[in-house]
């Protein structure tokens, strides 16, 4: 989804403001200095550039209804299969993520907690570089969150690595790549298909 990026300016907490204040300027230096692979996804860091300027709380769930979120998308050595979560409030497979939290010292170090949290899987790393941005709307029950605008990393996990599902999934799976659920498979195959590119896999 690539439409404009939620224009809220109400008012700012100073408080969120500040606590988050170090991510604010991470999340700014990383994108500043990330090469997008091609015009849609520069567009994308420019926009994502833009809200962070125009929201010093941009980066925060309690901060504008549209916040910086960060992923994990864990996929097999051969680029084969990826590890899902059943997302419970959504009721659809993802890859692994959420909000930054004041403790992650980056987007980097949030996609990582995510993935490790999520999956179960206590060795989850990603690779240090951004594979994908993708801004989406939110639909069903997520109070204030109106829209994401993610941030993507990818990390390579053996297949015999058994993953555990936390309280926020209903299930974890291994999804072959050229059969992935129905309802997200768009955004999940042009995620897939960032990753393998980045990773080269």
């Amino acid at each position: 989804m690539t439409g404009p990026i939620d224009a809220h300016a109400g008012s700012v907490d100073a408080a969120v403001a500040h606590a988050f204040a170090h991510l604010h300027a991470e999340a700014t230096t990383t994108l500043g200095n990330w090469q997008a692979p091609d015009t849609a996804q520069e567009r994308l860091r420019a926009a994502y550039l833009d809200h962070l300027q125009r929201h010093p709380d941009g980066v925060a769930k309690a901060g504008p209804p549209a916040h910086l979120t960060a992923s994990c998308l864990v996929i097999s050595p051969d680029g084969a299969q990826v590890l899902l979560t059943h997302h419970r409030r959504a009721k659809q497979w993802f890859q692994f993520g959420g909000h930054l939290e004041v403790g992650d010292a980056s987007l980097y170090a949030a996609a990582q907690r995510e993935g490790r949290e999520e999956s179960g899987i206590a060795t989850v790393t990603p690779e240090p570089h951004i594979v994908q941005l993708d801004q989406h709307a939110l639909s069903g029950d997520f109070g204030h969150c109106r829209e994401h605008l993610d941030v993507r990393f990818a990390a390579v996990v053996d297949r015999d690595v058994m993953p555990e599902t936390s309280e926020e999934s209903l299930d974890v799976a291994w999804w072959a790549t050229n059969d992935l659920p129905a309802g997200t498979r768009e955004e999940l195959t042009n995620l897939v298909g960032a990753a393998r590119r980045a990773l080269s896999l």
